[in-house]
């Protein structure tokens, strides 16, 4: 990979950052990124474009760690049936929404 590519993948994990600080919600923003990514992998990008993109600014925009912090805090609060409740709806309906953008954007091309 080149130098360009990795600051550009640095680039965009910062826009990523900021905008994911911006809406400050777990949910809405995992449901967004689930669906763009869904979108974005069912286009032929060239491998920079999907680094960047995929790597880059959705790793940092959808990013694990703010799923696991909010299960966390249903969970150290002693809410167990809400903590599994959460935990497969979140992946369900993230599956779901990725299936839709990935359908969405097949039927585009």
């Amino acid at each position: 990979m080149k130098i360009n590519n990795s600051i550009y993948i640095l680039v965009a994990a910062y826009l990523a950052t900021f905008l994911r600080l911006t809406i400050n919600n777990n949910f809405f923003i995992s449901i967004i990124g689930s669906f763009l990514v869904g979108f974005l992998i069912s286009r032929r990008l060239n491998y920079s474009t999907e680094k960047i993109l995929l790597s880059g600014f959705f790793s940092c925009f959808t990013s694990f760690s703010g799923f696991i912090y909010f299960l966390y805090k249903i969970l150290n609060q002693g809410e167990w049936i809400k903590f599994i409740i959460f935990f497969n709806l979140i992946i369900i309906v993230n599956l779901f929404t990725m299936f839709i953008g990935f359908w969405i954007s097949r039927k585009i091309t």
